[in-house]
């Protein structure tokens, strides 16, 4: 774990640890604010989740839900169907056996395609928890369409994958760089750390986010300067459940013949879509599909900007996008999309320092800077300037020339789901206090995407991301925020890596600029 930093003294006063928020935060006789409905609301999305996902009995895979014996039969099915149809499959789960399944719970991905039109658009998976499932497509471009349901993990696995996650911290490990001088020491940090030794305790967003590292010896806890992480081999499956997540066993087929079916326009005119895209637009679900490679949303009317419209729109604009590295890849190819923007070099090093795009004569800025801990890395990154979402949002006036854009996701699954609700109710609460001093301030929330299907599944696996894109979408639902739904646009291209192709990224930022010009 080689640092790729230049050394550097610390500016000891950035880093809020434990003694100096103390001297900072003026006395008061009661706290600001109660904690209460904020516990409340956690474990309630908690309690939720756990009776969507109940504990199931995994005695032999051969009564783990089979993608070959499973059937598949289309609903009311024709020889040729009109865009802008629906079109429904249902699918019985059955066991290695060739028994029905008598509860629900797989963890499906569905989607239609057509690949010599790069079209393709995700499905909407109704289960009703008696081993049956409605899968509904809605055929938006004519010609041939393929169907597909994969079966990414049986129900057995999903309740595997959630019992195991839910256990602990100890996936993940993290270091952290001391420097005090020429002297510097690696030692032993995270987000939890159970040790009777001296640690500093780093307090963010007024307590609410906590860090910790063990106290190195002739160093204070302000010498912090950079954190690392590495892999575990900590898993909290039995090595009978590790069976199910094998290469094999993951994003199986379950359509069987026909593989696909003829569209027809019938006739139909062009379908409107109504009012241009907006925020606080509801986002169905397909939230949209490809088609010639270009998202076409569901919901409203999308505008093509050009170069001149672009430029005018961001004339005198602050942008900022919070998150991690699928959103750093907007700053990277949005020179492509305004070329009056160029990059300003701030001295750091690496990919995760803060990337700063200007245009002097335009008066615009755009920024990316990555979420605070967890950050998951083996490079050294800097924490000199780190701050949580809901720090960084605090620190914006905002106004109607203010956009930020906003993702947090990836991460985040190697680590109990409270983590995450915790930040993403965080994130909602400050976007709330920027709306009462800027109402006129655009925020828009990128979901995460997927990724590839046969990583290491208990850590990083496609079922984590699903249940905290659907928390995220739940927490932020009646929120005036905008949505670009990366995790629909990315089934619907078929981007199973963690960092979409250009074509996406040029997509999700189209989508953007539609809602702030």
């Amino acid at each position: 774990m080689k640092s790729l930093c230049p050394e550097m003294r610390v500016n000891q006063s950035r880093l809020p640890t434990e003694t100096n928020l103390r001297q900072e935060t003026p006395k008061m006789t009661a706290p600001v604010k109660s904690p209460t409905e904020k516990e409340l609301r956690i474990r309630a999305i908690l309690e939720k989740l756990d009776q969507q996902i109940p504990p199931r009995p995994f005695t032999h895979l051969n009564t783990t839900t089979s993608a070959t014996h499973s059937t598949t039969t289309i609903l009311n099915p024709r020889d040729t169907y009109c865009t802008g149809d629906k079109l429904d499959v249902l699918l019985e789960a059955r066991d290695y056996l060739g028994h029905r399944k008598e509860y629900g719970g797989d963890f499906l991905r569905a989607r239609i395609s057509s690949p010599a039109l790069k079209a393709g658009a995700s499905g909407k998976v109704t289960d009703f928890n008696n081993g049956t499932y409605l899968v509904s497509f809605t055929l938006f471009w004519e010609g041939p369409v393929a169907l597909s349901i994969l079966l990414m993990h049986p129900s057995e696995g999903v309740s595997a994958l959630w019992r195991a996650r839910n256990q602990g911290y100890d996936r993940i490990a993290f270091k952290g760089k001391f420097v005090n001088g020429t002297s510097q020491v690696l030692v032993e940090c995270g987000l939890t750390l159970n040790s009777s030794t001296k640690l500093c305790k780093y307090l963010y967003s007024g307590g609410e986010e906590v860090f910790y590292c063990m106290k190195p010896q002739h160093m204070p806890c302000e010498a912090l300067t950079h954190v690392c992480t590495k892999q575990q081999g900590v898993s909290f499956l039995t090595v009978k459940e590790k069976a199910l997540f094998q290469k094999s066993n993951i994003g199986v087929e379950m359509m069987k013949s026909p593989n696909f079916i003829r569209v027809s326009r019938c006739n139909k005119s062009e379908e409107n879509r109504g009012k241009k895209c907006q925020i606080g637009t509801e986002i169905p679900t397909p939230s949209g599909y490809t088609f010639q490679g270009r998202w076409v949303t569901a919901q409203c009317k999308q505008s093509l900007l050009n170069s001149s419209q672009i430029n005018d729109c961001l004339r005198r604009k602050l942008i900022y996008f919070l998150g991690d590295s699928t959103l750093r890849q907007w700053i990277e190819y949005f020179p492509k999309v305004a070329k009056k923007l160029k990059p300003f070099d701030l001295h750091g090093t690496g990919q995760y320092k803060k990337h700063v795009l200007l245009d002097a004569e335009g008066h615009t800025l755009v920024e990316w800077k990555k979420h605070s801990h967890p950050f998951i890395t083996v490079n050294l990154y800097s924490v000199i300037d780190d701050g949580y979402i809901p720090q960084e949002i605090d620190r914006l006036p905002g106004d109607k020339d203010t956009a930020i854009a906003i993702t947090v996701g990836q991460h985040f699954r190697p680590f109990p789901m409270e983590l995450f609700i915790r930040r993403a109710i965080n994130i909602r609460n400050a976007i709330e206090r920027l709306f009462l001093r800027a109402p006129d301030t655009k925020v828009i929330i990128k979901t995460e995407n997927i990724r590839e299907m046969y990583i290491d599944t208990e850590k990083f696996g496609d079922f984590h991301g699903y249940i905290q894109y659907l928390t995220m979408k739940d927490i932020f639902k009646d929120l005036h925020v905008g949505i670009i739904d990366a995790w629909d646009m990315t089934i619907a291209c078929h981007s199973n890596i963690l960092h979409p192709p250009e074509q996406v990224i040029g997509n999700q930022i189209a989508m953007f600029l539609n809602y702030i010009c």
